[in-house]
């Protein structure tokens, strides 16, 4: 699914550049992925999709 759609950046890109760097705040997400740069509609969603990505790698990396 389309997140932003000014920069076509998908769920998907989102979630991978989330997991391989982990960024801890949405300017850093921002540096990885260009998402809400323009109009700024996506950032809710954006934001939502990488706080839930970030809770699903803190317990994996407990585990091992």
């Amino acid at each position: 699914m389309y997140v932003c759609l000014c920069n076509a950046v998908s769920d998907k890109a989102i979630r991978t550049a989330v997991r391989l760097h982990q960024p801890q705040t949405f300017q850093q997400l921002k540096r990885l992925v260009l998402v809400g740069t323009q109009c700024g509609k996506c950032v809710c969603v954006a934001r939502r999709i990488m706080e839930d990505e970030l809770q699903h790698i803190a317990p994996l990396e407990n585990i091992a």
